[in-house]
């Protein structure tokens, strides 16, 4: 027992075992490492292990800034842009916000109550940090409330996250009477599927092969490339023992042999107008590289794929393709129909004199460096411990972003900054997510340890009421945007699904949706929304407790 009370140890082991636990699966529903970690924090908590809140606070303050610096490009992204799906996000924030509020004056919750219950049921874990600062100003009062919002998250979370899930996965789909798999592939068709790199798993989508010219001898290069829509590139042409470098302008002759670059699918179907596949020759393959970007360019900003390389024009397109899309971290399924936005980061394959060409069209190239910039991330917290001691009044509500909301209004500046300006700033999208996961889970589990004399306590005297909370309080706001985004706004079913899990902040909602749809395109919606939600709902930390102790 000696060991457990030691504070290193009893964070590490939660951190281990609940990461553990998370990793289980019920159906469709994974509890997750975070969920988890608070379970056993809670439990090794009741030996009375002793917690520096100065861990708590750096902890959390790590985790919130890589949160925002992640999502800062999309947010203000979907700011001018409109907010079409971003108000999913709207409707879980006053949804929840005004549910709580009934939830409170009902069953007359504390703040430390309401604040666990908005956090669990819109599964939104960083609303812990920025309500228990804000709980921290309650003086004798602080430590019990922060115990009872800890308890509070971890039993509506777990309800939550089942509602979220089941909803997205079962419910709604019986609601608008379609087959999630059917309807993702039939807009995947709409997208342009079939001249994409939908193809099997562990098969490269761009690949290079040779083939006797058969009936396009005769024609130009250009005219080949035409008539497959430039899906396809003839890179070079063996003629005789002569290795040519194919232009548009070239004339194929009845006896070469010539290179294929391109997707996979489109190389296979160009087949058919050429002669018999043979081996690559020797010297006719063509140096390919990739390279990754940020999009910048203004007038490529709401264009398709297909609508690019339109705009590109046959030249500035040629041998070069778009092999990944990335938005907000999360892989965006590369369709000619598939928009663009800026901040994308785009990844270009093809011969490097293309490639090269095109990244200077298109935005800026991410260096290739796996260092951290220690300068800009110190700087870039300590701008946020700034930001957050500033309070402000809202009519009878003194508000405070603290060090959590001010720490996510320094990440998402510093993160459409870094945007601008990629070779300052680094910060590695490993480093980025080892940040959240770790930051968030070491200040979680400080929470846990903390509270966990009190969490059976809470529990024994709130019984069955807290789950059902989380149950209704999750569900209900999935619903209204589920009738919001189906009757009037006409909305495609996997994207609105996904819309929905985004606005949620919901990773294990997502995953479930596109098994589930067997298709990534269900992450097209869910970036939008979860860019403003990562954004919005915590920020709504002070305001959950101001409003409760109003309400009390």
């Amino acid at each position: 027992m000696g060991l457990l009370t030691n504070a290193t140890a009893a964070l590490f082991l939660s951190i281990a075992l609940g990461h553990l636990i998370g990793r289980l699966r019920i159906g469709p529903v994974q509890l997750g490492g975070v969920c988890g970690t608070l379970f056993v924090a809670l439990a090794i908590g009741q030996l009375g292990v002793s917690v520096s809140n100065d861990l708590k606070n750096t902890a959390f303050a790590l985790f919130i800034f890589a949160l925002g610096f992640s999502a800062g490009p999309q947010f203000f992204v979907n700011i001018r842009s409109g907010w079409r799906y971003g108000i999913f996000s709207i409707i879980e924030v006053v949804t929840v916000l005004a549910l709580v509020a009934m939830a409170t004056v009902l069953f007359g919750f504390d703040p430390g109550t309401a604040a666990g219950l908005f956090a669990g049921s819109a599964t939104e874990s960083a609303v812990l940090g920025t309500a228990a600062e804000a709980i921290s100003h309650f003086g004798l009062e602080a430590a019990r409330l922060q115990a009872n919002l800890a308890t509070a998250y971890s039993v509506t979370y777990i309800f939550g996250l089942v509602a979220i899930v089941v909803f997205i996965t079962q419910i709604a789909p019986l609601i608008l009477k379609v087959d999630l798999e059917e309807e993702a592939r039939k807009l995947g068709e709409k997208l342009g599927s079939g001249d994409s790199e939908e193809y099997e798993p562990g098969l490269p989508s761009l690949v290079g092969r040779a083939f006797r010219a058969g009936s396009v001898a005769g024609s130009t290069v250009g005219d080949f490339e035409r008539s497959r829509h430039n899906f396809v590139t003839i890179e070079r042409l063996k003629r005789g023992r002569d290795i040519i470098e194919a232009t548009r302008d070239t004339v194929i002759e009845a006896d070469d042999i010539v290179f294929l670059l391109g997707r996979r699918q489109s190389v296979i179907t160009a087949q058919d107008k050429l002669g018999e596949e043979v081996p690559v020759p020797n010297g006719s393959n063509v140096p390919i590289t990739s390279l990754d970007l940020v999009l910048m360019r203004k007038d490529a900003f709401g264009l398709s794929v297909s609508q690019l390389r339109r705009a590109a024009g046959t030249e500035m397109q040629r041998g070069v393709f778009i092999s990944g899309i990335r938005r907000l971290d999360h892989a965006i399924p590369v369709l000619p129909g598939t928009v663009l936005q800026q901040g994308d980061i785009l990844t270009l394959y093809g011969t490097e004199e293309a490639v090269t060409r095109a990244a200077k069209e298109l935005g800026n190239k991410l260096p290739p460096t796996d260092q951290t910039d220690f300068v800009f991330l110190g700087l870039g917290i300590v701008v946020g411990l700034f930001i957050g001691g500033l309070s402000f009044k809202a009519g009878a509500l003194d508000l405070t972003l603290g060090t959590g909301g001010g720490a996510l209004i320094a990440g998402l500046v510093f993160g459409w900054l870094h945007m601008h300006f990629p070779r300052h700033g680094t910060l590695p999208v490993p480093a980025v997510e080892f940040m959240k996961d770790f930051g968030l889970s070491a200040f979680i589990a400080c929470v846990g340890l903390a509270a966990g004399p009190d969490a059976i306590r809470l529990i024994a005297e709130y019984g069955l009421q807290l789950p059902l909370l989380g149950l209704l309080v999750s569900g209900i706001p999935a619903l209204v945007s589920l009738f919001v985004g189906w009757k009037l706004m006409k909305i495609e079913a996997p994207i609105l699904l996904g819309a929905i899990a985004g606005q949620h902040c919901s990773t294990p909602a997502i995953t479930a949706l596109v098994s589930q749809s067997k298709s990534g395109i269900p992450v097209i919606g869910y970036t939008v929304t979860y860019a403003i939600s990562n954004v919005l709902l915590p920020l709504m930390g002070p305001v959950v407790v101001g409003m409760a102790s109003a309400l009390q």
